[in-house]
C-alpha cells in the first residue's frame, strides 16, 4: 500500500497515515476483512518509526475502522452491509497475491458510490445529472445519425487532439456572452470537464505541491489531487463562497501552486461566490503567482437573476484555467467539455491530452456542433431552467413540510442540488444505511471534506428523477429522517442518564 507522506505539512505523519487508510477503506480499495501490513513492515515501507504506524493503527481502531487480532494481525473491520459486487467474487479462485502489488490510488469515493447504487433498486437522489425528459436526446440522436451517414471518416479517423476546429469556433459567441474574450486557439475540447481537472493536475501538480480546495468540495477533485501527491489545504465557504480572507492568511505561510474553485452553484452546497470575492481571489492568485482552476458546471442553470460573470472574464494575465462542462445542461452521455487557457498553458495542456487519450471522439463533437451554431441552445436553456426550478421548489416544499426540527438545508438559486445539515452529533453515513433499506440514496457529505471530515451533512439532487418519483423519494427520506433523529435523541438521553 503506497501512501504519499508530506514531511513538511502541518499535519503529523500519524494523522496522514490514518487519513489515507480511512480514505481507502471508505472508497472500497481496502475491503472488509483485508489484512493490513504489520507495524514493522509498514514502517519500513513508509520510512517512519514503528511508533508512528502503531499510533496510527491505534487511532484507526478507535475510529472503528480496523481491528487487531492477537497473533494474527490487523484487519479492516467487518461492516454490516457488503456491496453486492463483492459477494459475487467469493466462488472465484484466490487472487490474494494482488494484495502485495502496490497501487497509487489514494481514494476513489465516486467509484464506490456509483458501484453501489446501480446494483440496487433505489431512487437516486445521489445523481447530479438530468432526467431523460430534460435532455434533447431525440435531437442529438438525429445529429449523430446524420453525421455518421454523411461522413464516414468521423468513425474511421482520429480527430485533432485540441478538438474539432468548427466546434471551437462555434462556441466563441457562447463564451463571449459570459464576457470571456477568447479565441478558438485558446480552447480545448475534453471528454467531460472531469478530464480537465485530471489534465491540469497531471500537468502542473506533483508530490508536495500546495493545492487549496474549498471545503466542502466536489469529491472527485480530492481524488485527483491526492493521486498526484499534492499537499491539500482547505478554505471554508460561506454564503458568499470561498472565504478569501482565510485564503489570504494561508497564502502568507504556504503560497498555493493551484486554487480550485467551483464558484457558481457550488457542488455540493449550491452557494454562489460574490463578484467582490471573485475579484479578490484573482488578485490573490496574481500576487502569489498561483493558478486558479475555475470549474463551471452549472452557471447556465439559474432560477432568477444570472450569477456574476466567471472569474476568467476578469483574467488579464493567464492565471485562470476555465472548465465548462455541458453534461449538466445538454447531455452527460456525450461527455463533452471545454477548457480555456492562455499563454503557454494551453499548449502544455494539449500535450497532456495527447498523452491521455489522443483526442475526443469527433462524432460526438459534430453531433453537438449544430446546438451552438443554431438557436437550439437558446431555446433549450429557458425550458431547462424552468423545469429544474419546479423540481427544486417541490423538494423545498416537501422538506419544509415534513423534515424534523433541527435539520437545515440550503435554498439554492440555481444548479442541481441541495445541501442538508443534520445536528452535529448525527452521522449522515449511518442515515444513508437506513435510507438505502427504504430505497433512497443520497451523497453522504463526509466524502466532500478533504482533511477533517464532517459526518453531519449530505447532498440530495433534484434533477435526476421525474417529479412524481422525486416527491415520493423526498417524502420517504423525510420519514427516515424523523425516525433517525428520534432514535439518535433517545440514544443520547440513555447515555446521559
Amino acid at each position: 500500500m503506497h501512501i504519499d507522506l508530506d514531511r513538511h505539512s502541518g499535519r503529523t505523519l500519524t494523522e496522514q497515515i490514518r487519513t489515507a487508510i480511512i480514505d481507502r477503506i471508505q472508497s472500497g480499495l481496502l475491503q472488509e476483512g483485508e489484512k493490513l501490513p504489520s507495524v514493522r513492515s509498514f514502517s519500513s515501507q513508509l520510512e517512519v518509526s514503528q511508533m508512528t504506524v502503531f499510533h496510527a493503527y491505534e487511532l484507526l481502531e478507535l475510529d472503528g475502522m480496523i481491528e487487531r487480532v492477537h497473533g494474527k494481525g490487523t484487519f479492516v473491520r467487518s461492516q454490516s452491509a457488503r456491496l453486492p459486487f463483492q459477494d459475487q467474487r467469493s466462488a472465484k479462485p484466490s487472487m490474494d497475491w494482488q494484495n502485495r502489488v502496490a497501487d497509487y490510488l489514494p481514494r476513489v469515493q465516486y467509484w464506490r458510490m456509483m458501484m453501489q447504487t446501480p446494483l440496487l433498486d433505489v431512487a437516486k437522489l445521489t445523481m447530479a445529472a438530468l432526467h431523460d425528459s430534460l435532455i434533447p436526446a431525440d435531437w442529438i440522436s438525429r445529429q449523430l445519425a446524420h453525421y455518421a451517414q454523411e461522413d464516414h471518416t468521423l468513425l474511421t479517423e482520429y480527430g485533432p487532439i485540441q478538438g474539432d476546429s468548427k466546434l471551437r469556433e462555434a462556441v466563441l459567441p457562447y463564451f463571449r456572452e459570459k464576457s470571456i474574450n477568447v479565441t478558438a486557439s485558446e480552447i480545448m475540447i475534453l471528454n467531460g470537464s472531469q478530464q480537465g481537472i485530471d489534465l491540469v493536475a497531471s500537468t502542473f501538480i506533483g508530490p508536495g505541491d500546495c493545492v487549496v480546495l474549498e471545503e466542502p468540495v466536489y469529491p472527485c477533485t480530492i481524488d485527483v489531487f491526492r493521486k498526484r501527491g499534492a499537499t491539500i489545504y482547505t478554505v471554508p465557504i460561506d454564503d458568499e463562497g470561498m472565504c478569501v480572507d482565510q485564503l489570504a492568511a494561508l497564502c502568507d505561510t504556504r503560497p498555493p501552486k493551484l486554487i480550485y474553485t467551483n464558484p457558481t452553484y457550488q457542488n455540493p452546497t449550491g452557494t454562489v461566490m460574490s463578484a467582490r470575492r471573485r475579484a479578490q481571489l484573482l488578485e490573490l492568485a496574481q500576487s502569489y503567482h498561483s493558478i486558479i482552476l475555475e470549474d463551471d458546471a452549472t452557471s447556465d442553470l439559474y432560477f432568477g437573476d444570472p450569477p456574476p460573470p466567471p472569474i476568467k472574464s476578469l483574467d488579464k494575465y493567464g492565471h485562470v484555467i476555465y472548465l465548462k462542462g455541458i453534461s449538466k445542461m445538454i447531455s452527460p452521455g456525450c461527455r463533452i467539455g471545454f477548457l480555456i487557457a492562455d499563454g503557454t498553458f494551453i499548449a502544455r495542456l494539449i500535450g497532456a491530452k495527447g498523452i491521455s487519450d489522443l483526442g475526443t471522439p469527433l462524432i460526438t463533437q459534430k453531433a453537438l456542433l449544430p446546438f451552438f451554431m443554431s438557436s437550439q441552445l437558446k431555446k433549450h436553456l429557458p425550458f431547462l431552467r424552468e423545469k429544474l426550478k419546479q423540481r427544486r421548489n417541490l423538494v423545498l416544499r416537501t422538506l419544509h413540510k415534513l423534515a424534523p426540527a433541527g435539520v437545515n438545508w440550503s435554498k439554492p438559486d440555481g444548479g442541481l442540488s441541495i445541501w442538508v445539515t443534520l445536528p452535529a452529533t448525527m452521522n449522515a453515513e449511518e442515515l444513508h444505511t437506513y435510507a438505502m433499506k427504504e430505497g433512497i440514496s443520497f451523497l453522504p457529505g463526509h466524502v466532500c471534506f478533504p482533511v477533517q471530515q464532517q459526518y453531519h451533512h449530505f447532498r440530495i439532487c433534484f434533477s435526476y428523477l421525474d417529479e412524481p418519483l422525486l416527491e415520493q423519494a423526498v417524502t420517504t427520506l423525510c420519514r427516515v429522517l424523523r425516525e433517525f433523529v428520534q432514535s439518535n435523541r433517545h440514544s443520547q438521553q440513555v447515555i446521559s442518564m
